[in-house]
């Protein structure tokens, strides 16, 4: 008899875009005449940069030739890419990163679900309220949680409200985890943290013998000089942090499939008798058995972002999200909605006008407006009555979809 994983039995019935994209296609099957509009999965319209296509195109050529054609490569990533990362994304921040502290992926979402893999089912999971719907899922399908009680929390994971009274940063848990995701800028909510917030977090995991977990998927978007790209920029964070990065929204492979971790050498993690061990062995022997690492093209196409004219091409294509998110804040708030973020992410938190439910929102909004959002309370209980506008849709879309919403009823 094959018996199945009872702690996916706990979780909802379905995620939460798949029940997004089921709602859509129910409405366009009945009005297959109108034009919806989507601007709720934060999916990439924008054609990869020409640098990285050239690249893209070197790295095939390359795997038609015999001299140059490429098999298995290294499970952790290829040597030019990680040193790339290194000086390009963390050594010129006056960050001491070392290419043998990254590990090349196929994605920050199989990241940040796999990285509990390697970590004890005693740690209690921190997650922010509302966040990222990964997080929850994949501590639930470990089977490191109880039931769902009513309030859509569950039973074994400490949550951390993120309201607008807190200006959407969590407070510091009163129950000690030993793992804490953390999303900086933060989605849903386009939320930024200082570095005397962080300060907070770091010093908190430094003396509860915690770890971080911290997601920058996002990191390209800040603008703001004061605000930090990397958890280590913080004092003590090398001690207490692995980091999250992607390529995914820095430059458009939500389909071409890259990102990355850091994990520091001095990271250390506890067995059952109180020894240390350096968690960057453990992700590699993870990393060495269950992948075979990022193909050589899209590697090298992901190097080809650090060159001085792909950086250009990238901060180009970042400024051209940012726009669309500048309109929509400007349209929102001139229609009368309140709203947050979008200045240094990419995301859109709107409250509902009349504190109107979330999926309730979306349901209005699709039929009188054919327009698609994400409802807030997809992200967490804390997230009821706001809505999340994704501003990676084409400049014509977004101009479109908010006179659509102007006239709403």
């Amino acid at each position: 008899m094959a018996f199945i994983n009872e702690h996916y039995l706990k979780l909802q019935a379905g995620y939460l875009f798949p029940e997004i994209g089921r709602r859509v296609s129910d409405f366009k099957s009945a009005h297959p005449e109108r034009k919806v509009i989507d601007m709720g999965i934060g999916d990439v319209t924008q054609p990869l940069v020409p640098s990285v296509i050239k690249a893209f195109h070197e790295g095939v050529d390359e795997m038609a030739r015999i001299e140059t054609f490429k098999g298995y490569g290294p499970e952790q990533g290829y040597g030019f890419l990680r040193e790339s990362i290194a000086q390009n994304a963390y050594l010129s921040r006056g960050v001491e990163i070392h290419a043998g502290e990254i590990f090349i992926s196929d994605g920050s979402k199989c990241d940040t679900g796999n990285i509990q893999e390697i970590f004890g089912h005693e740690n209690k999971i921190a997650i922010c309220d509302p966040v990222y719907p990964v997080y929850s899922d994949t501590t639930v399908m470990a089977g490191k949680t109880g039931s769902r009680k009513k309030n859509g929390y569950y039973e074994g994971i400490i949550y951390m409200p993120c309201t607008e009274e807190n200006r959407f940063i969590p407070e510091l848990p009163e129950e000690v985890p030993g793992l804490i995701f953390l999303c900086f800028p933060n989605n849903p909510t386009g939320a930024v943290a200082t570095k005397e917030e962080l300060k907070k977090w770091v010093d908190y995991a430094i003396a509860h013998k915690s770890i971080i977990l911290y997601d920058a998927a996002y990191e390209a978007f800040i603008q703001e000089e004061s605000i930090p790209h990397s958890i280590f920029e913080i004092e003590g964070a090398k001690r207490v942090a692995i980091e999250f990065r992607s390529f995914s929204k820095t430059a458009g492979f939500t389909g071409t499939r890259c990102a990355f971790t850091v994990i520091p050498e001095e990271l250390v993690a506890y067995d059952s008798k109180g020894k240390t061990h350096p968690v960057k062995k453990f992700w590699n022997r993870r990393q060495a058995t269950k992948f075979n690492g990022v193909s050589y093209p899209v590697q090298k196409a992901a190097a080809a972002v650090y060159t001085e004219k792909g950086q250009k091409e990238v901060r180009e294509l970042i400024a051209y999200y940012l726009e669309n998110a500048r309109l929509m804040d400007e349209s929102l708030q001139t229609a009368g909605f309140k709203v947050f973020g979008g200045k240094n992410a990419p995301y859109i938190w709107m409250k509902t006008p009349n504190n109107i439910p979330s999926w309730d929102f979306f349901d209005k909004l699709l039929n009188e407006a054919q327009v698609v959002g994400t409802p807030g309370s997809g992200f967490g209980p804390s997230g009821e009555g706001y809505f999340r506008f994704s501003a990676f849709a084409n400049r014509e879309n977004v101009l479109e979809a908010m006179e659509r919403i102007k006239h709403l009823s």
